[in-house]
């Protein structure tokens, strides 16, 4: 297993009402492609500002793994599906990894 540097690849953090709404958004990514793998971590508490006011909510955490290239369709396809008026979707790169995973990113997504 070797490491390579400046991977074009990106990790997708989503956050989700629910575990069933987690569960239809990973399985609709993962049916058109856009992503090779998607994590469900169930029970996020998350504490946040909106409008105004310190509030929380119980959600389930998406870890989507795809090529950045296709980090624009993920968010579109993400905010169309989404029950949130500002869903969180955050990219980071994946700077460094095992080639064999990095490579079978590449293979499982399509850019079409």
């Amino acid at each position: 297993m070797t490491e390579t540097k400046g991977t074009d690849k990106a990790v997708v953090l989503i956050t989700t009402a629910s575990k069933e709404e987690a569960e239809r958004l990973a399985r609709l990514l993962l049916d058109q492609r856009k992503v090779a793998c998607v994590n469900i971590v169930p029970g996020v508490h998350s504490l946040f500002w909106w409008q105004g006011k310190l509030d929380s909510a119980q959600e389930s955490l998406l870890i989507a793994k795809t090529r950045m290239a296709l980090v624009p369709r993920v968010i579109a396809m993400v905010k169309g599906a989404h029950s949130y008026t500002v869903p969180e979707i955050i990219a980071l790169p994946i700077m460094a990894g095992n080639d064999d995973y990095l490579e079978w990113i590449d293979r499982e997504t399509d850019e079409g």
